[in-house]
């Protein structure tokens, strides 16, 4: 006899869980926000590698755009994964915020190429004139505006443990990483003609900045996906809290896996065989919700009871 609870799930402990529908209008805020600031910061890194002659600002100002196109499968993809379950779903569509946290990995890895292949292409072509300071401008003041937008984007996703919003805000954290370089790189062509070659050094740093970005955002995806199961100390602590309930003497065939942040999992206990089954179901259902307040980030629990079996 088994039976399932179903709970809400932040990363970080709240006083109190919210809803799919507050999730869903935080992660809309929240990537508005990005949206708004991504756009603003595309225009002006754009504008001022192009007016300003630097390659490394203008590649950044592309990096910037991409954002763009991840906030925007955010506002579309939460649209569908706060829908609550149904009768064709019914673990609820999670699932779908995973593929759009993949989706925001790949767009990195897109990003990444063209680039690179530029930065590359752009070794071989004669340049003779140094950056502007718009360049430096537009540099510099990504990396304030990118590092305040990754904080405020990760905070919200840990709080209401998304995954997809994490995603993006790694994706923040890139841009205001990668700005580092090429601010560098025009100061350093600014100061000296000869080191006008860093620009294109410092374009090339972005985009492996991107790259390993991407990897760390696409492998954990695509591990959920393939019902990767939780780390085995995580499994050892939702042992030892079924093991810790009442009634229960022996925990075994415990499975877990990830579904978007939280984790499912299915278990079997054994009991007294002489006790009722009302008695019984009571402690699957303490068991259940031990773990779902456990702060483990048990999501959805099974419990399947079996008789303890007398040793002879």
């Amino acid at each position: 006899m088994g039976s399932v609870i179903k709970t809400q799930w932040a990363v970080t402990k709240i006083k109190q869980p919210l809803s799919s529908q507050e999730q869903a209008s935080t992660v809309r805020r929240i990537t508005g926000i990005g949206l708004a600031t991504n756009l603003a910061l595309s225009a002006g890194k754009l504008l001022g590698g192009v007016l300003g002659n630097s390659l490394a600002v203008t590649v950044d100002g592309v990096h910037s755009l991409s954002d763009c196109t991840t906030d925007l499968a955010i506002l579309l993809g939460v649209k569908y994964w706060s829908r609550p379950p149904d009768a064709c779903h019914p673990y609820g569509h999670k699932r779908t915020e995973t593929l759009v946290t993949i989706f925001i990995g790949f767009a990195l890895v897109i990003t990444a190429t063209v680039m690179s292949w530029n930065a590359v292409m752009s070794f071989g072509e004669p340049r003779t004139s140094a950056p502007g300071i718009i360049a430096l401008i537009a540099a510099a003041s990504s990396i304030v505006i990118k590092e305040a937008l990754f904080r405020i984007t990760r905070r919200a996703g840990k709080r209401i443990g998304s995954s997809a919003l994490l995603a993006n805000a790694w994706h923040q954290r890139t841009d205001a990483l990668s700005s580092i370089p090429v601010t560098i790189a025009v100061v350093s062509a600014m100061l000296h003609p000869a080191l006008i070659i860093l620009d294109s050094i410092g374009a090339l740093l972005v985009a492996i900045f991107i790259f390993v970005a991407a990897w760390r955002i696409i492998a954990p995806g695509i591990s959920q996906l393939a019902d990767r199961a939780a780390p085995q100390e995580e499994t050892a602590k939702i042992s030892a809290v079924a093991a810790g309930v009442s009634g229960v003497h022996d925990v075994h065939a415990v499975r877990t896996r990830y579904y978007g942040m939280g984790i499912l999992v299915d278990l079997h206990i054994t009991l007294d065989p002489e006790m009722t089954v009302r008695a019984g179901h009571d402690i699957a259902t303490s068991v259940q919700q031990k773990l779902l307040a456990a702060e483990l980030g048990v999501e959805d629990v099974v419990v399947h009871i079996e008789p303890k079996v007398e040793e002879r």
